[in-house]
């Protein structure tokens, strides 16, 4: 497999509806499905949670 197959680089979009994206990679073996994760939202402030958008 080639090295984008198996660790695509997905956006991060707030789920706060401000906008702001974090750039990450994931293990398509592990997370097949969309991933969400809680961050920081520097427009708001405070950590919400950021989905996989694609």
């Amino acid at each position: 497999m080639a090295r984008n197959d198996l660790r695509p680089i997905v956006k991060m979009r707030s789920t706060a509806g401000t906008g702001t994206t974090y750039v990450t990679r994931k293990n398509r073996r592990n997370d097949p499905d969309r991933m969400v994760l809680r961050k920081y939202d520097p427009a708001v402030r405070r950590h919400v949670e950021f989905r996989e958008e694609r």
